[in-house]
């Protein structure tokens, strides 16, 4: 019987952990040590140097093609325009949040990892410019060909470009359908991979953990603990407070029948931690269940599978200043406003299937100049994170969508 993926990343984690203690006990000048944590270090290298290499690509190709497919509901503008409005606000909302209680908390502070700090970049230029220095530095940088900065590993202008391409795709309507299937097709390839990469991903995890457990301090763990519940914490605050409350006020719908119409969904969402693969029961809830207006579930539903994942730049935004504590950074106003913006795109960049959100949470390390290394100390506790998170994404959906139809009807 072959192990399911979560299966084997649960095996890989713990084998890694276990190793990793073996060695870090028979000490860091033992030849087995030194041999072990070497050869380790090549596989954990090559495996960051694959998410690096998917990123670029993925990041285009979603961006582009979820903008520009909503040309298929252009009747619906009033519909999509709400939906955008929500999404986007809800998801700046659930980032806010993550960063105050991150700011409160400081998981990892006084803990600086010497694994983290060798691999470190060099000082942004955030660092040493004023307020309104970086925001002139930052929109100035926001426009660069993108050929260069797609070979550069440049995100933010690459998603610049992306959005205008969506755009200009939906404003040519059929003229432009032989571009549009091919960005869609190209967008399948690169799922493609992203999904071969998402099959090496026990292996990954194991060489990262033993390198890692064995070259650091053990009083790590007890701030990996706060770190997670903050952003379980969080994360449940944002679904079971902020969420209910906007249903409340912008939607007025009775909590009580919204819980009991969706709850087979949240379960679900909860269990696989793919929001694509919970959308026909969430579709099914909202249609039979809350009597939603089909074209309006069936537009807004898969728009937030692919867009809107609020427990996602939620702890992409927490886990890079938890980064930084553990490198000895302490991320100023302007830094913190780079993640702010990074964790909303890359929420929208991320794929709604299990995992594939380190793929960005590379991207929003980067921007402010930490290391992608750093995954090896979120990828083992992902699964968990990933599955409140991904309950609070798809609550997200739904109560949007009853927002949406209540303001459209």
């Amino acid at each position: 019987m072959k192990l399911s993926l979560n299966a084997q990343i649960l095996l890989a984690a713990v084998f890694g952990v276990a190793v990793g203690f073996f060695l870090f006990h028979l000490g860091p000048e033992s030849s087995i040590t030194v041999q072990t944590v070497y050869y380790c270090g090549i596989i954990g290298k090559i495996f960051v140097s694959l998410l690096k290499m998917i990123l670029i690509p993925l990041v285009f190709t979603s961006i582009t093609v979820g903008i520009a497919n909503l040309r298929a509901h252009a009747q619906m503008q009033k519909v999509w325009r709400l939906s955008l409005l929500y999404y986007i606000s809800t998801t700046a909302l659930a980032v806010i949040l993550g960063l105050f209680a991150v700011n409160l908390f400081k998981p990892g502070a006084h803990l600086q990892m010497a694994m983290f700090q060798d691999a470190i970049n060099q000082p942004t230029l955030a660092e040493s410019l004023t307020i309104l220095q970086f925001i002139e530095n930052f929109l100035a940088n926001l426009f660069v060909n993108p050929i260069q900065a797609m070979a550069n590993g440049m995100v933010l202008p690459t998603i610049m470009f992306a959005l205008f391409l969506g755009i200009a795709l939906i404003v040519a309507g059929d003229k432009a359908k032989t571009t549009l299937n091919l960005m869609n097709e190209l967008f399948q390839l690169i799922m493609m991979i992203v999904n071969w990469i998402m099959k090496i991903l026990p292996i990954g995890i194991c060489a990262l953990l033993i390198k890692l457990v064995a070259t650091q301090d053990p009083s790590f763990f007890k701030s990996l603990g706060t770190f997670i519940a903050v952003v379980i914490g969080t994360t449940l605050f944002h679904g079971f407070i902020t969420l209910p409350l906007l249903l409340i006020t912008l939607g007025r719908f009775n909590l009580f029948t919204y819980y009991r119409g969706v709850s087979e969904a949240l379960i679900t969402a909860f269990s696989t931690s793919s929001s694509a693969a919970t959308l026909p029961i969430t579709t099914r809830c909202m249609e039979e269940n809350l009597k939603v207006d089909k074209d309006v579930a069936g537009f807004v539903l898969p728009l937030g599978a692919t867009i809107n994942m609020d427990g996602t730049a939620l702890y992409e935004a927490v886990a890079a200043l938890f980064v930084a504590n553990l490198a000895g950074i302490d991320l100023n106003l302007a830094q913190q406003c780079v993640v702010f913006f990074m964790a909303i795109l890359a929420s929208v960049g991320a794929p709604g299937i299990p995992s594939a959100g380190m793929v960005t949470m590379v991207m929003v390390l980067q921007s402010v100049g930490l290391p992608a290394e750093a995954i090896a100390i979120l990828l083992p506790i992902d699964r968990l994170l990933d599955a409140v998170r991904t309950m609070v994404n798809v609550k997200g959906d739904t109560i949007g969508t009853i927002i949406v139809d209540r303001h459209t009807h």
